[in-house]
């Protein structure tokens, strides 16, 4: 029987149209910057995040991977963008939560495991800052339990869909991957769990295939999170 439960966050316990999403993020960060020319800081701020996510040298977190690469391009000296980027995310981004959708049955996932004394991890892909995490989790109405982790780009060294990402979770909770479950709605990215050896619920209610080639995939256990949330109640009688 699990002990950990691994949740992915966005399409997962949140429901985030990232073709609506990401359009209106990038709008209101790049007014943070009007000195700058939006569409190249856009270009900078993807190309920056794609090193951050392909980076497997474990001692640079996530956030350090991604400076060392974005400052040099935008020319903007870190003890000025770090205040910014606070700021921005303090006061600005909580009003991106419009555009997205509390799921009804993640929030009885939660409670029930809540309930039952398991530990519970955000396991979203770590390429923002802890405050981002924070405000999407309030989003999904899931702000007010007591997560042993949220993975954020300050306290990880690694991005899905490496393995090493996974790894890194179960040395930061002493776990076997035996305990645990990852619970995610990316083929690509949630099921390389498996790779660390441990077991994955593929939840379809927003399946996302992003991968080149369309192959089979392989997990343990899927269904919508209906289906979810029967499983655990089942498994936890």
């Amino acid at each position: 029987m699990f002990t950990t439960l691994l949740f992915d966050l966005d399409g997962t316990l949140l429901n985030i149209n990232m073709d609506i999403f990401l359009p209106q993020y990038f709008q209101i960060l790049t007014q943070r910057f009007p000195n700058l020319d939006s569409d190249e800081f856009i270009t900078h701020l993807l190309h920056s995040t794609r090193v951050m996510i392909e980076n497997k040298d474990p001692r640079r977190t996530n956030e350090e991977v991604f400076m060392q690469e974005f400052i040099p391009r935008i020319g903007l000296p870190e003890k000025e963008l770090q205040p910014i980027l606070k700021d921005f995310y303090t006061n600005d981004f909580g009003s991106l939560g419009k555009y997205t959708q509390q799921e009804p049955f993640a929030q009885k996932i939660v409670e029930l495991c809540h309930n039952k004394g398991l530990e519970m991890i955000i396991a979203t892909n770590p390429v923002f800052p802890l405050l981002a995490m924070q405000h999407r989790l309030k989003w999904a109405g899931l702000a007010d339990y007591p997560y042993r982790l949220i993975t954020a780009y300050e306290n990880m060294h690694f991005c899905k869909p490496h393995r090493e990402y996974y790894e890194e979770i179960l040395h930061l909770l002493a776990r076997q991957p035996s305990e645990c479950l990852m619970i995610g709605n990316d083929i690509e990215e949630d099921l390389a769990a498996r790779e660390a050896g441990i077991k994955t619920f593929l939840v379809k209610d927003h399946l996302l295939d992003n991968r080149k080639e369309k192959l089979p995939y392989t997990t343990d256990y899927q269904g919508y999170l209906e289906d979810l949330y029967r499983f655990l109640k089942k498994l936890y009688t």
